[in-house]
C-alpha cells in the first residue's frame, strides 16, 4: 500500500464524538496520526481516546464550542503545546435547525402564515456551521504558516450546492464554507497550505438512521448508486485530500454523494 505521508501528522477533527466526525478521527488515527478530537458532547470521551490510541496514533479529547473564540484559541494552544503544530484541520462540526422560511396555509390570497424560520434557528446554525469554521481556521492558520504547510478541510454538503427545502440556514452555511475554501485556497497557497471542501450526500449517521423508513427510502431513491453513504466513505475522502496523493489539489469541492442530484 502506498504511503499517504500522514504518519505522525497532527490532525484536529471537530464534531468528532459521533457520525462522520468519529469515522474521520478513527481513519486518521489508523494512519498513525496524532488526533485531537473536539466536540461539545464529552460523554464517552475515555472510550473514544482508548479506541483512537489503539488504532495506532496518539489522541486527545477536548470539549470545545467551535463558535466560542476563546474556547477555540485555548484548544488550539493545547494541541500545539502537546504536539508542537497543527498539520490538518477538519472542520466537521455542524448542526441543523430546519424550518421553512415562511410556512403558509391554504391559498395565496386567503391563506395565512402558520410558521417561519426563527431568528434563533437561523443564528444558531450560522454560528456553529459557518462562524465555527471561520474561528477554527483563523486559529490554526498562523501555526501552519510558520510551519510552511497545512491542510484545511471544510464539511460542506450537497445542499450547499443545490439547496434544499426547509434548510435556508443549513444550505447557506454549507455554501459558505465552499466560499471559504475557495477564498482561503487563494490566500494561503503561497504558504503551501491547501484548502478544500467535501460535500456529502445522504450519509447513514446515527441521526439519519433514526428517521422514518419511508424518509430513508426516499433518500436512497434519489441516489443513483442505490444506497446511502457510510460515514467511512466521507472519512476516506478527508484522508485522501489530506494525503500526499492530493498535493496538487486546492480550492476544490469533492462530492461524496453516490451521484445524488437533489430534486430528481
Amino acid at each position: 500500500m502506498k504511503d499517504t505521508g500522514l504518519r505522525g501528522k497532527v490532525v484536529i477533527v471537530t464534531g468528532a464524538a459521533a457520525g462522520i466526525g468519529l469515522a474521520t478521527a478513527r481513519r486518521f488515527a489508523s494512519e498513525g496520526c496524532r488526533v485531537a478530537a473536539w466536540d461539545v458532547n464529552d460523554s464517552g470521551q475515555e472510550e473514544l481516546l482508548r479506541e483512537l490510541s489503539s488504532l495506532g496514533g496518539e489522541a486527545l479529547f477536548r470539549k470545545v464550542s467551535v463558535c466560542d473564540h476563546a474556547d477555540v484559541e485555548s484548544a488550539v494552544a493545547e494541541v500545539v503545546g502537546r504536539w508542537g503544530t497543527v498539520d490538518v484541520l477538519v472542520n466537521n462540526a455542524g448542526i441543523t435547525r430546519d424550518a421553512q422560511l415562511v410556512k403558509w396555509k391554504d391559498g395565496a390570497v386567503t391563506g395565512t402564515i402558520v410558521g417561519t424560520m426563527t431568528d434563533d434557528a437561523f443564528d444558531s446554525v450560522i454560528s456553529v456551521n459557518l462562524k465555527g469554521v471561520f474561528l477554527c481556521s483563523r486559529a490554526v492558520v498562523p501555526r501552519m504558516i510558520r510551519k510552511g504547510s497545512g491542510v484545511i478541510l471544510n464539511a460542506s454538503s450537497v445542499v450547499g450546492l443545490y439547496g434544499n427545502f426547509g434548510q435556508t440556514n443549513y444550505a447557506a452555511t454549507k455554501a459558505g464554507v465552499i466560499a471559504f475554501a475557495r477564498t482561503w485556497s487563494r490566500e494561503l497557497a503561497k504558504y503551501n497550505i491547501r484548502v478544500n471542501a467535501v460535500a456529502p450526500g445522504f450519509i447513514a449517521t446515527e441521526m439519519v438512521q433514526k428517521m422514518p423508513e419511508k424518509v430513508i427510502q426516499n433518500m436512497v431513491s434519489h441516489t443513483p448508486l442505490g444506497r446511502m453513504g457510510k460515514p467511512e466513505d466521507v472519512a476516506e475522502a478527508y484522508v485522501w485530500l489530506a494525503s500526499d496523493a492530493a498535493s496538487f489539489i486546492t480550492g476544490a469541492v469533492l462530492s461524496v454523494d453516490g451521484g445524488l442530484v437533489l430534486g430528481t
